[in-house]
């Protein structure tokens, strides 16, 4: 008999997981649009469900922040979902909404479109991109106009048709990322249903529908009976959705990004750090700092030492050719970014007194774990 003697190594020693990149060329959020409405399209590519790829017509439905690793957790939470065929895929970095979305309905990676974060340095100017807001400053669409920002069209150019809530309507992150979409808005949820339905019984060949509570509740409560009472919800609405859809139509769901339970383990970086800082931009799980002229070498260096046992501290010309946002990055959009980012893989959020809300946030994502990368790309047909 062969023993061996195991020993348990010291933290210091156990090396960190490997961020998970996107995978931009292949089953990715970014390629269901461009598969769907690609002109002269004759078959989808094998990461499509087979229900999706026999289907004439497509309904995409993107529920805010459900992650592939939350839902098979919980089969028994949305049983209609769990019995759907389909598989995970990846989203874009980061995984926040306003990054995914748009790489969603425009079809292309991060680095080509450049909005490349929740709070995106802008010429100077930090703007929250679901607000377009900056700090102490409201509407930030006349110094910075959406279609500048972001100057891709959605959806290949087509004016699809847009189910999502009437709230965001008129807003410019909706001018930056659905602009030239027919939208057909919905103020509860009971509604979604009924105008999918709608569009599709008045012959639209493709349908996009948003849907935002479930992450919305993750932020405010985290995971627990207040999770699972929305996810019990959004199955609920799936099997609505269902019986709405004529023979020749599939439904496709999938998500922007998954969600870390952070709860109040919130952390402020180091005070080393910080001081070759001028300011910070990101989220929480993808902290991006913007150092004083020739203090980013110290500033990484510090931010390793203090906390590379927790986070991915990576500078941006590593980011960049890791392609972290796509195989290229245009010199405007790099200029976006930060010099160093603090991307947690523990269940942690990195603190900006600059980045606030009106609550503390429990469930949070941003980084490259699998509980934020990985989404479902699930596929429904007609239920009676």
């Amino acid at each position: 008999m062969i023993t061996t003697n195991m020993t348990t190594l010291p933290d210091s020693l156990i090396p960190p997981p490997q961020p998970i990149l996107p995978a931009y060329a292949g089953p990715c959020t970014r390629g269901i649009v461009p598969a769907l409405l690609a002109p002269g399209r004759r078959t989808l590519p094998e990461w499509f469900p087979s229900e999706a790829r026999a289907a004439k017509r497509h309904v995409v439905l993107v529920i805010d922040g459900l992650g592939w690793d939350q839902l098979v957790e919980r089969p028994h939470v949305a049983p209609r979902l769990a019995a759907l065929s389909g598989q995970a895929i990846t989203t874009v970095a980061p995984t926040t909404t306003s990054t995914a979305l748009t790489s969603i309905t425009t079809g292309l990676t991060p680095g080509e479109h450049g909005v490349l974060g929740y709070r995106v340095d802008l010429s100077g100017d930090v703007v929250n991109m679901l607000r377009w807001t900056a700090a102490g400053k409201a509407d930030q669409r006349r110094l910075h106009p959406p279609k500048q920002v972001q100057p891709f069209e959605p959806f290949l150019g087509e004016a699809v048709a847009v189910s999502s809530k009437a709230d965001f309507e008129g807003t410019a992150f909706t001018e930056s990322h659905m602009r030239g979409a027919r939208p057909f808005h919905w103020r509860v949820s009971s509604n979604l249903p009924i105008r999918i339905g709608d569009c599709l019984r008045a012959g639209e060949p493709f349908v996009y529908a948003y849907y935002d509570a479930l992450d919305k509740v993750a932020h405010e409560f985290g995971f627990g009976p207040y999770y699972d009472a929305e996810l019990a919800a959004v199955d609920s609405l799936v099997g609505a959705v269902q019986a709405q859809l004529p023979d020749d139509v599939a439904l496709l769901i999938t998500a922007d990004h998954g969600q870390v339970h952070v709860g109040k383990q919130t952390v402020v970086p180091c005070a080393e750090a910080l001081a070759g800082v001028r300011y910070q931009s990101g989220e929480g799980r993808f902290r991006w700092l913007h150092c004083r002229a020739g203090a980013s070498v110290d500033v990484l260096a510090a931010a390793v030492g203090a906390h590379g046992a927790a986070a991915w501290v990576v500078s941006r010309e590593q980011v960049i050719d890791e392609g972290w946002f796509g195989p290229s990055i245009s010199g405007p959009n790099a200029r976006r970014l930060g010099d160093v980012a603090l991307v947690p893989f523990e269940p942690i959020s990195f603190e900006d007194p600059a980045d606030t809300g009106g609550f503390e946030l429990v469930c949070r994502h941003g980084s490259l774990t699998s509980a934020e990368m990985y989404v479902p790309l699930l596929a429904a047909l007609r239920s009676n």
